[in-house]
């Protein structure tokens, strides 16, 4: 497998599907030190030479005391290459780490949120890229509907609450298994978040399942991509699509297959 190839071609067809990056779009990279983060950055820059339209790409990495080693390495790297970075330490959220060394995640995503709307105005940027994947996409869609009773994920284009920023996330079709690969072939220094090395909650059980499951089905999280983009209403149980009087119902989404193929010239 042509690793590079692979990870380009996933990208574009996200990018191009759900028209993720727009002519003259100002893109800040949020960068946590991550080997997703770092393939999402290696990956635009590479799509920026070939995209059927200019647009420019910055990096931005958040210090809010969680990262496991210095974060200079990463920094390092990233200007070896030629990339804009932006590092800032983040004193709220450092703050909150002494004062509430146990918060919860949801607490440490509004700090984080906050801050990268800030970092994002100072670089003039008007989108804001997510380094979540296809793993994330799969885990957010089986927590939602196994413990908070709703059928949703993350979206792969969403808005700031004031509609300053577009946030896009476009590694949705690229698993965590690629990004490793790709990270450990760029030669680049991964310094992993705290976080990631919890256990006991319930992201690290659905991982857990997903990787068993996988053992046995290979595609099962491109299966459930597939599914979060082919949705059937007229065979849930919610009664705003279900025809309960035999009248006309609303049409269901998207039923097509979701394919990646070459988009606006994205691949």
């Amino acid at each position: 497998m042509d690793l590079e190839k692979t990870i380009l071609r996933k990208v574009g067809a996200a990018i191009g599907r759900f028209r993720m990056i727009r002519e003259g779009d100002r893109v800040a990279v949020g960068v946590s030190g991550g080997k997703d983060s770092l393939t999402l950055l290696d990956a635009l820059l590479r799509l920026r030479k070939r995209a059927p339209i200019p647009f420019s790409v910055r990096a931005f990495t958040i210090e809010q005391g969680k990262f496991l080693a210095s974060i200079q390495p990463v920094g390092e790297y990233l200007r070896e290459r030629g990339v804009d970075w932006t590092y800032v330490e983040d004193k709220p959220s450092l703050g909150l780490l002494e004062e509430q060394p146990e918060h919860g995640c949801d607490v440490c995503s509004r700090f984080r949120r906050r801050a990268v709307y800030e970092i994002a105005r100072r670089l003039d940027a008007n989108v804001i890229a997510l380094g979540h994947t296809a793993d994330d996409f799969c885990e957010s869609f089986l927590r939602n509907a196994m413990f908070t009773g709703r059928i949703s994920a993350l979206p792969p284009v969403t808005w700031s609450s004031r509609r300053e920023f577009r946030l896009i996330r476009p590694l949705v079709y690229v698993t965590e298994d690629l990004t490793r690969r790709y990270a450990a072939e760029l030669g680049a220094p991964v310094i992993p978040c705290g976080c990631s090395q919890k256990t006991g909650t319930v992201r690290r059980s659905l991982r857990d399942i997903l990787a068993e499951l996988e053992g046995e089905h290979p595609a099962i999280k491109e299966t459930l991509l597939s599914a979060m983009g082919r949705i059937e209403t007229g065979r849930l149980l919610d009664t705003r699509f279900l025809d309960l009087d035999g009248g006309d119902v609303k049409r269901d989404a998207a039923t097509e297959e979701t394919e990646l193929v070459t988009i606006d010239g994205w691949n």
